[in-house]
């Protein structure tokens, strides 16, 4: 990919920290809800997980519109990064979300299964981005 110029670069670090600030979390949420901060989770998921979440979806499509090439949604890398972020972000509300105020055994495996499918969407969209298959 060739020089875009400052915005680009401003977007594409701007990018990275949303993603940092939106899987980087989910790696403490098991210690913390064991320790009894179950609260405390769901308050850091709902205020700044979910937003770092859209916000990564935002800055993604910034970085789309402000290339010098011509990306396309129809680009394989970019459809199954879309699809990949679709799942990331029903995972964090529907599995994730409901799982963090609930201590029961159930509860606890479905964040379990949540974090951990989280974790493999996040390698596969990491792939995508750097390898960008299809381009």
């Amino acid at each position: 990919m060739g020089y875009e110029g400052t915005t680009y670069n401003i977007f594409q670090i701007l990018h990275v920290i949303a993603a940092i600030a939106a899987f980087g979390p989910l790696f403490v949420y098991p210690r913390l809800q064991r320790a009894g901060q179950s609260a405390t989770v769901a308050k850091l998921h709902n205020s700044f997980v979910i937003p770092a979440l859209v916000l990564v979806w935002v800055f993604g499509m910034g970085l789309q519109g402000l290339s010098d090439q011509v990306i396309r949604v129809a680009d394989l890398w970019v459809s199954l990064s879309i699809v990949v972020w679709i799942a990331l972000v029903a995972i964090s509300w529907f599995m994730i979300k409901p799982s963090l105020r609930d201590d029961s055994e159930r509860a606890g495996k479905l964040l379990s299964a949540g974090i951990g499918m989280t974790h493999v969407l996040l390698v596969v969209s990491l792939y995508l981005m750097v390898f960008q298959p299809g381009a």
